[in-house]
């Protein structure tokens, strides 16, 4: 298990995201924790140049639900550069949190296998809320900051193919 902060990046090795769109897909479920990690990626797209006004967000009840958005924005026009989805499921008492987070999981990476857009897996599988916490701006970072560097890094990779 992780023990510090894993969002540490050097800034230097990330490219500018200067005229790119990004799509921010939230869930709303746990929205105290998924409405961190769309700050986060917002603060993160915005310190590497993206204009304010080619920030998109979007947002659908739970995780399921991420991948039928991502799939719709996959497809629109203009197109976007890239797509976050960022969400968050916490184990209970039964086996749904598997069977969300394997679905979701499998459902977003069909689409990029399917899709020329990237789409950025954004979606937090912890034990425990407070594991949650500690990854959406605690001690472990952010992983929509995360997200976002990765969401940047791979619009810069399709631009050099």
């Amino acid at each position: 298990m992780a023990t510090k902060d894993l969002s540490a990046y050097d800034a230097s090795q990330v490219p500018s995201a200067k005229g790119k769109r990004f799509a921010i897909v939230t869930s709303e479920w746990n929205e105290h924790i998924t409405f961190a990690l769309r700050d986060g990626a917002i603060e993160t797209l915005l310190k590497f140049d993206t204009n304010e006004d080619d920030i998109y967000t979007y947002y659908v009840p739970g995780a399921f639900e991420l991948i039928h958005a991502a799939n719709k924005l996959a497809h629109k026009v203009p197109a976007f550069d890239a797509i976050i989805v960022l969400g968050c499921v916490i184990q209970g008492g039964t086996p749904h949190f598997e069977y969300v987070c394997q679905g979701t999981t499998q459902g977003i990476a069909q689409i990029n296998a399917e899709q020329t857009t990237p789409v950025i897996y954004g979606l937090l599988t912890c034990n425990t809320e407070q594991e949650a916490l500690d990854r959406c701006g605690g001690k472990l970072g952010n992983k929509g900051d995360e997200a976002a560097v990765t969401a940047i890094k791979m619009v810069d990779f399709d631009n050099k193919l």
